[in-house]
């Protein structure tokens, strides 16, 4: 099930939460760990119950910093949640670094590509909090998707916690078990690469039919994003959509006959590119 991006000032606020809980730990701050610490702000949450461990710190951390947020000093004793956010080769170096600042009752959410629970379980315990997120790089303007999933010592709560801080970067869905992370990523995590190709596609073919490249690229782009946008807005299902805007024997349909034709129409192609992702994202995990 989708969840809407939540209010944290809404009711008993998330700030108020992990302030009584300890605070907030973030460990990386690139571009998902920086968009998901600007949502947490905007939400209300005050500087002051957030460390962030960066080797690099950019000058917003450092403005930050003058405003009370942790920046590379002493973390927060049992902390509410400790956000995972470096490159997964860079985990094992950094994970000591948050690990003997948690509770029994802290949450360490990662985001981490590839990186299996079992993982984290081995570097923290088996009884540690651990969930883990598959979010997608829309996530960088707040318009991203995540997918978590927890382990056996995750509640309820926890997950509501998980979900409560990665809705400061978009949507958030459950999974109902983790073997179903290489099939999201698969589709939703190299998903946008896939659509920036289909524009790319999409402009080309325009420049063949006589568009400036500029105008075909305007032309390429704007649709594919007022399309999304009115798939996710819209009451009927991308298929009804779909069936709305083709007139018979109009040019719609001219275009989808060729898009839609088997066995090597975009359906057959879709579906061989998800499973090379999922596959390969198998052998990673592996």
């Amino acid at each position: 099930m989708g969840h809407e991006p939540l209010d944290i000032n809404g009711g008993e606020t998330m700030s108020i939460k992990l302030v009584a809980k300890g605070g907030l730990v973030l460990l990386g701050c690139g571009k998902m760990g920086s968009a998901m610490l600007e949502g947490w702000l905007s939400a209300g949450l005050p500087p002051n119950r957030v460390a962030v461990i960066d080797p690099m710190p950019s000058a917003r951390l450092e403005a930050l910093s003058g405003q009370g947020l942790r920046l590379n000093k002493t973390l927060f004793q049992n902390p509410a949640g400790v956000m995972l956010a470096v490159k997964p080769q860079m985990m094992e170096a950094a994970i000591p670094q948050v690990a003997k600042a948690a509770g029994d009752h802290t949450v360490f959410l990662s985001i981490a590509a590839g990186t299996p629970i079992d993982w984290f379980e081995r570097a923290l315990g088996k009884d540690q909090i651990v969930v883990r997120a598959m979010p997608n790089t829309p996530t960088a303007i707040g318009q991203g998707i995540t997918a978590i999933v927890g382990n056996a010592a995750t509640g309820e709560d926890e997950l509501a916690l998980a979900e409560t801080l990665l809705a400061a970067i978009g949507r958030v869905v459950r999974l109902e078990d983790e073997a179903q992370m290489d099939a999201v990523t698969g589709l939703s995590g190299s998903g946008p690469a896939y659509v920036f190709h289909l524009i790319e596609a999409m402009a080309a073919a325009g420049e063949a039919e006589g568009l400036a490249p500029d105008l075909a690229m305007e032309l390429a782009t704007a649709t594919v994003a007022g399309a999304g946008a009115l798939a996710l807005q819209a009451d009927e299902t991308p298929e009804r959509l779909r069936r709305n805007v083709t007139s018979p024997k109009g040019t719609t349909q001219a275009g989808l006959e060729v898009l839609m034709a088997e066995p090597d129409g975009l359906g057959q192609l879709m579906r061989r590119t998800v499973a090379a992702a999922a596959a390969r994202s198998r052998e990673l995990g592996g």
